[in-house]
């Protein structure tokens, strides 16, 4: 059975179209997480849920060696047709152990918009903390609680599962709600020391494609990203 927290069938191949070139994700968190990363030259990256590949084409072309993992077939289909051989990818569940990764073997793990739909996230990040050399760094990113208090409402600290109806004929998208103080509280129990967190803006060129989502989305939250360090 494929595992939920992954994007399957129709919504994976629709992600696959819209985070292309859709502003929250070509213009704001890809770029945001990349800066983060900084220079990545002959660096072993680990791309937890790496999606259609995006993330790991621009790694790739900054000089890092990639592999990725993905729980969806669709997904992982998308991420062979954009980085052919150039990255290791295979298909995997994240809510399970990363059994196929030895301690300490990668430089730097990132982990785009991934972590709030995984129901076990203290037993994903240790085994981030695990594969992560000394010194590695682990880039994160997830959905902002203000956006997510905004869009659904109730209490700002809900922790509660909730479905996000992106498309008509679409399966919704499931995650779990967090705070600030949640987020970073997990990262910080798994070990991990904060180096700095980001609350990313749109990047100047959408402003050209897209004027009106650009005015929008430069006043208002969309995504926290945090760049981590394994001590």
């Amino acid at each position: 059975m494929p595992p939920e927290t992954a994007y399957h069938g129709a919504l994976g191949d629709a992600f696959a179209a819209h985070s292309a070139t859709g502003a929250y994700n070509a213009y704001i968190d890809r770029p945001a997480m990349l800066g983060l990363a900084g220079d990545v030259t002959g660096r072993r990256i680990l791309d937890v849920g790496c999606g259609p590949g995006h993330y790991a084409a621009a790694l790739l072309e900054r000089g890092a060696s990639v592999v990725g993992i993905e729980g969806s077939a669709e997904l992982l289909a998308h991420a062979k047709e954009q980085v052919g051989e150039r990255a290791e990818l295979r298909q995997h569940d994240l809510e399970l152990p990363l059994d196929f990764a030895e301690d300490a073997s990668f430089d730097a793990v990132l982990c785009a918009l991934v972590i709030h739909h995984i129901t076990n996230r203290a037993a994903l990040l240790a085994e981030i903390f695990r594969v992560l050399k000394p010194g590695g760094r682990f880039l994160i990113s997830t959905t902002h609680p203000a956006a997510d208090w905004r869009h659904f409402g109730d209490s700002y600290f809900s922790d509660e599962w909730v479905d996000l109806h992106v498309r008509e004929g679409l399966p919704p998208i499931h995650f779990q709600r967090s705070t600030v103080e949640g987020f970073i509280g997990d990262l910080l129990e798994a070990g991990f020391a904060l180096e700095r967190l980001i609350e990313p803006r749109p990047v100047p060129e959408l402003e050209a494609v897209d004027p009106e989502a650009f005015a929008e989305l430069s006043a208002r939250p969309s995504f926290l990203a945090a760049r981590l360090r394994r001590p």
